[in-house]
């Protein structure tokens, strides 16, 4: 990762993980892909690693972003899904060029046509987001229960009970926030 900026935070579902690039958005949001060229990394992270990145690219990135992000919440609300949402998803996997292709090892990866374009990237992510807000996958989206983050995020635990879009911050944050409040509110011992 590159020095000065906030670590990715990566998961299992591309296009989820995708949406958390912005964090926090109910608090002090922190936005992981801020300049261009950190798109770069965090597509490369990702298995889809492109040569280059314009401003303008970037901000094809966030409106696909912002989109999943919209349309995932109101799955997992069970609300209509906002149509400008699902315009820009749609838009953005039909504009890329991209291939899946078996491993050797047996896993799928994703083939972007030899320019490696950003746009190519983005319509994995939005074929990724089309999958899951369909229901074609196994699992439930759900909103992180965290009151400053509310992300959407892909459960796939047994039970589909998660609470947490991400155990290690916001699971542990609230944790942690209960654990003090509980302390605040016992009697001290006399001593």
């Amino acid at each position: 990762m590159r020095a000065g900026f906030p670590d990715f935070r990566l998961g299992s579902v591309l296009a989820t993980s995708f949406t958390a690039t912005l964090t926090e958005r109910r608090g002090d949001a922190v936005e992981r892909i801020p300049t261009p060229q950190r798109l770069v990394d965090w597509l490369a992270v990702n298995g889809l690693a492109v040569d280059s990145c314009t401003a303008a690219q970037l901000e094809l990135a966030r409106e696909l972003r912002e989109s999943i992000h919209a349309a995932a919440t109101a799955a997992a609300l069970q609300d209509a899904l906002p149509a400008s949402a699902v315009q820009v998803i749609n838009d953005r996997s039909a504009e890329g060029r991209a291939a899946a292709i078996l491993t050797p090892e047996g896993e799928r990866r994703w083939r972007l046509s030899s320019a490696s374009r950003v746009e190519d990237a983005l319509s994995v992510i939005a074929a990724d987001a089309i999958s899951i807000i369909a229901g074609e996958r196994d699992g439930r989206l759900a909103l992180c229960a965290s009151p400053t983050c509310e992300a959407a995020f892909f459960d796939t635990s047994q039970s589909r009970t998660r609470k947490w879009c991400d155990m290690n911050t916001c699971g542990n944050r609230q944790k942690k926030a209960r654990f003090n409040a509980g302390k605040r509110k016992s009697p001290r011992s006399a001593g």
